[in-house]
Parts: structure tokens; sequence; C-alpha cells
């Protein structure tokens, strides 16, 4: 996959202050056609950059909630076309700019409505009209963002060693969009962009107001749980109880918005099997990760109740996992060694022990 450039236009934007009394502006450095980026210094710097942007594997429904890099769609009203969305038309007129002006004058606008967003920080912005080589002639359009990088020097001569570098950028941290998103080589779909943002940071989606993007598996799953649990209040506390299940539903409120959560003791197995089951429907191999005492216990949940097991043992906890293997990673340990009794008689030793421990206190004096 090789894109040829038709256009690029090179943006410096500087921001002073902090906070409300932030200052931000941009310098037009310069705009090239084909054959100017082709004798340019940036081409060494930008290539293989399209084509590591295009290839960048993305979920339409990410595994995280704050993914790096995204789908995006742009959102229209029901009845009306792609062109009543303005990032569209933002985008629509660049990849349709014939001429250096028209480019330079398209970007001027994108680079303005850049500078509205509240996360924008210095460094340069860069923003590329290009076709796939050979494939198609569908214009693409890349914008991409280099931040200034700290403390920067380049070797200099024998007696000053080094010299600052100014207004260093890198193309290591580049954030970038790509519009339109191509889910194979010259598929493309004009409804849709894909970013790729540092994960703790909005750039792009601040910047792109009229985008949305699909909810990530664990905002699927959160929202998928807590249909279940409405469904189960109305159930369990009709309106005739309406002061009690206001209590629940606080309650139920509180535990969905902590961040560490104990078991609830609420349903009935079956009933947490049959949710699991809604929710492995969308993605099998979702993730089921939870700690009981000091150990931390990673498996699926579409193996709950098949393979992981949780009881209770007088009023305590037990997971029973099972498996047609067992293996150990990295160090050894004695454990490798072990012959696994039957499980009857590690559930009569731990039933056992708990007798032994109400039995005895203090360094064996009979309770």
């Amino acid at each position: 996959m090789k894109f040829s450039i038709k256009h690029l236009s090179f943006f410096v934007i500087n921001v002073e202050g902090k906070e409300s009394q932030t200052i931000k502006n941009y310098k037009h450095y310069q705009t090239l056609d084909a054959y100017e980026y082709l004798d340019s210094e940036i081409k060494m710097f930008l290539d293989g950059e399209f084509n590591r942007i295009a290839k960048r594997k993305v979920e339409k429904n990410p595994s995280a909630e704050q993914a790096p890099t995204k789908i995006g769609r742009f959102i229209v009203e029901p009845g009306y076309e792609l062109d009543s969305n303005p990032n569209f038309n933002m985008f629509a007129r660049l990849r349709g700019a014939e001429d250096k002006e028209d480019y330079k004058n398209a970007c001027d606008d994108l680079v303005r409505s850049y500078l509205d967003t509240s996360s924008v920080r210095g460094g340069a912005l860069i923003i590329v009209q290009a076709v796939l080589t050979n494939v198609s002639e569908v214009p693409f359009i890349f914008v991409l963002k280099c931040d200034f990088e700290q403390k920067i020097a380049r070797i200099s001569d024998e007696q000053s060693l080094i010299s600052q570098v100014e207004m260093a950028i890198s193309a290591r941290s580049m954030k970038s969009i790509q519009y339109p998103y191509m889910e194979e080589e010259g598929m493309v779909d004009e409804w849709e962009l894909k970013i790729h943002q540092s994960s703790h940071a909005r750039y792009f989606e601040d910047f792109l107001k009229f985008v949305t993007y699909e909810l990530s598996i664990p905002e699927i799953v959160n929202e998928h749980v807590m249909e279940f649990v409405q469904t189960y209040v109305e159930t369990k506390w009709p309106d005739e109880n309406e002061s009690e299940r206001q209590q629940v539903e606080k309650e139920l409120e509180i535990w969905a918005a902590s961040e560490k959560r104990d078991i609830q003791d609420k349903w009935e197995p079956a009933q947490v099997a049959e949710a699991a089951e809604r929710i492995v429907e969308i993605k099998p191999e979702i993730e089921l990760k939870f700690r009981i005492g000091d150990t931390m216990v990673k498996g699926r949940l579409a193996d709950f109740g098949e393979l992981i097991h949780i009881a209770k043992l007088d009023g305590r906890y037990a997971v029973i996992l099972e498996g047609d293997s067992f293996t150990f990673d990295k160090a050894f340990s004695p454990v490798e060694l072990l012959q696994p009794e039957p499980f009857e008689v590690v559930a009569k030793r731990i039933l056992e022990k708990k007798i032994h421990q109400e039995y005895t206190e203090d360094d064996g004096i009979p309770y």
C-alpha cells in the first residue's frame, strides 16, 4: 500500500498561558503540491507514516474504554444527507481542492476550528491530501499532529558539544485523523473516519463535534448489566413498594459507580448465567476478572458456571476452576511437583478447617 501526495500544508500552533488566560495562535509555513513534496525534507520525515496510519488496527467496539484508535461516524438528523454535517463538509472541501490556493484556504479553516478545542496543545499540524498509488483516485485526507518535544538537543561542534533545538517534533507520538476510513485496501466508507490519539486525551474527539463513536466492550457490558438490574428491581419491587424500591435503586447506583465492588449476593446462579449468556453473544471472548482474598482470577465470562464456579463455605467464598491441563510459567515452585488430591478430600479439609478454627483460640486454648 503506497500513497501519492497531492497537497500538503504545514502549520505551527503556539499555545501560551494557562487555563482561562490561554492565548492560542497559528502560523502557516508552507503549502506544497505533488512535485514540491517529492523534493522536500518533510518527505523523509513522513515516509512510511501514511501506510502505517492506514494499516493501524482498529475495532468498532474497542476492548478498552480509552482505546487510542477509534472509528468515528458522521452524525446526521433523520431524513438529512451527509452534507448536512459540518465536519463532513470540512473534509469534503479538503478532498475537492485542486490547486494550492484552494487547498491552503480549506486547511486554514480546519486549523481555526482545531484551535477552538479545549485540549489543543502547541506543535505542528500537517494536513495532507493523498491518493492510493495505482489503486484509486479517491482522495484521502490525513491530519497529523506532532506535539513539541521537550529538552531536545542536536550534536554541535567540538566546543559547544550540543545546541538546543527549539520547536522540535517527532513522528514517534504522532496523532492522526484519516478520512475516509479504509477497512480494506481500496474499500472506503464516506460516513466513517479513523482517529488515533493518546488514550488519556481527547484531541480529535473534542475537535470533531459532529462525529460519534461506537461504545467500547466494557461500556456495552455495563449498559447491559444495568438494564438487567433495572428489570430485576422493577420485577421484585413493583410500584406499590415505591419507597423500598427507591432505596434499592439508590444502593445499586452507588454499587455501579464504585471502582471496587463486592459480590452482591442478590441473584440466583441461573439468573447470572442467563445475563452472562446474552452478553457473551456480543463478544464471545469477553473477560471475567475478579479478586478473591489476595488472589487475582482471570478467565472468560463464557466459562462462568461451566469451568469457573463460585461457592460459599460457612460465610467464606471459594472459587473452583476446571481445566484439562495445568501449566506454570516463569520461575519454578514446589507446587509444580504436586499430585492433586480428589476434589472431595480438599472440600472436606476446607470444611474441617473452619470447625477447627472455631474450636481453638489464643494458642490452642479450647474455645
